[in-house]
């Protein structure tokens, strides 16, 4: 039997990773793991503002999310695809003070050595896929490079190989993750290398349109 492959997308907002984890997940029959940053807000009862002037409730925040994230994975032993992994550390790096303590927390590291071991893809921004969905704390072009810069960064101090994601066109975008993940050992289902509207089960990104939606939030 193989062993399960995890796939993480990493990357700032507003970068495609939950339509680019949607169409893996429906192209190759294996769970995807949706990020976790909305239904911890939600479960804080917290709104947008209280975390932009709160400094307490943006540390629990961030805290939280980094925690779910683990929990989420640890409960899909096999195969799966992530649309985020420690991304919400960059927002914490950007917006909180619990770096030092995460950074210092054993589990960083366990969890980390988990992601080296999976297939990582950084999808890398684009000023065209900038979207505003009323949710997000803010969306321009210099937080998005601060973010991209931070997620790098991360990949880097922990030796994470990754495979960047730099085109723009979900066409492109589809026969990297293709060749990437053959390479890795995963094969499509039969029935959906039969069918070539399988294949593309999500239209283009274009700009403005909406079609990032569901990326994370600013703060995490």
């Amino acid at each position: 039997m193989k062993d399960p492959l995890r796939i993480y997308l990493v990357g700032a907002h507003s970068t495609g990773k939950t339509t680019l984890a949607r169409w893996i997940r429906d192209a190759y029959s294996i769970p995807m793991i949706s990020e976790v940053a909305r239904l911890v807000l939600a479960e804080m009862e917290a709104q947008l503002d209280s975390l932009r002037t709160d400094i307490a409730l943006v540390d629990r925040y961030q805290r939280e999310v980094f925690l779910r994230q683990l929990e989420a994975e640890a409960n899909h032993p096999g195969s799966f695809v992530s649309d985020r992994a420690f991304c919400n550390l960059a927002y914490a790096a950007q917006h909180a003070t619990i770096l030092s303590d995460v950074v210092a927390d054993p589990r960083l590291k366990d969890y980390m050595d988990t992601v080296r071991e999976g297939v990582v893809l950084f999808l890398r921004p684009h000023r065209e896929l900038l979207n505003c969905d009323g949710v997000r704390e803010r969306v321009d072009w210099e937080e998005v490079l601060r973010i991209d810069g931070m997620v790098k960064f991360f990949l880097e101090m922990f030796g994470i190989p990754y495979i960047p994601v730099a085109s723009l066109g979900m066409q492109e975008r589809i026969r990297l993750v293709e060749r990437v993940l053959e390479l890795a050992g995963l094969s499509k289902p039969r029935l959906r290398t039969e069918s070539r509207e399988v294949l593309t089960p999500h239209p283009p990104l274009r700009t403005g349109n909406g079609q990032t939606h569901g990326e994370p939030l600013a703060v995490g």
